[in-house]
């Protein structure tokens, strides 16, 4: 009789254990359920899964930094002068600062010099005389102007100094690609050239002109 009763209060025990059981792995479950987010392959929670690609993110920002640097461009001859009178004053009406150097935005039209590995001297009507205005034409494009220009791409956006340059890269690529990719540089010299651009002003009589804008008439 004893034992009788001890295995049905065995068996009602093991029971209840069960369903403790069940309930507690459901429960972790369904916490488990709400706190998981599908995420599809291509979406938005998807890319930034993805390592960072600066290609990518300069090819949707080179169009807004264009668009800023075409509005904001100052005639060369102008500038200049402001720059010969007043250094501080044409850097806070016109440039963005970027650690040491100022950032200006440009433009001009002028017949093109000869150039070296890419980069061409422009003669340009009214520049000051010993001023002298540099572009780059490609292949390759170096500097950080365009990254800079718009004052709102940071460092503290990016996971470290390598990322952060490479993203100078990307909006420079993206830039070649858009801007430059039918341009014939061997046949360059001579030309008359209307171009819009950025340059960092290290020297104020010597700048070299990241375009975003070239047309050669």
């Amino acid at each position: 009789m004893s034992s009788s009763v001890q295995g049905g209060s065995s068996q009602r025990g093991s029971k209840k254990t069960w369903a403790i059981t069940a309930i507690g792995v459901g429960a972790v479950l369904a916490a488990i359920a709400i706190d998981t987010t599908v995420v599809v392959v291509g979406s938005d929670q998807d890319l930034r899964q993805q390592a960072f690609d600066p290609n990518a993110y300069g090819a949707k920002e080179f169009p807004r930094i264009q668009s800023l640097v075409v509005d904001r461009a100052v005639d060369a001859v102008e500038l200049s002068k402001k720059i010969a009178a007043d250094k501080s004053a044409a850097e806070k009406e016109f440039a963005t600062k970027a650690g040491v150097f100022p950032v200006f935005p440009v433009k001009f039209d002028g017949v093109v010099g000869e150039g070296k590995s890419g980069i061409f001297e422009v003669t340009i009507e009214g520049l000051p005389e010993g001023t002298v205005i540099r572009v780059q034409s490609g292949p390759a494009i170096n500097g950080t102007e365009l990254r800079d220009i718009p004052g709102d791409i940071e460092f503290g956006q990016f996971t470290n100094q390598i990322e952060y340059q490479n993203v100078g890269a990307g909006i420079n690529k993206a830039m070649s690609q858009t801007v430059l990719v039918d341009l014939e540089r061997d046949e360059l010299t001579g030309k008359s050239v209307s171009v819009a651009g950025a340059f960092t002003m290290i020297n104020p009589k010597n700048w070299l002109v990241t375009p975003v804008k070239f047309d050669v008439k």
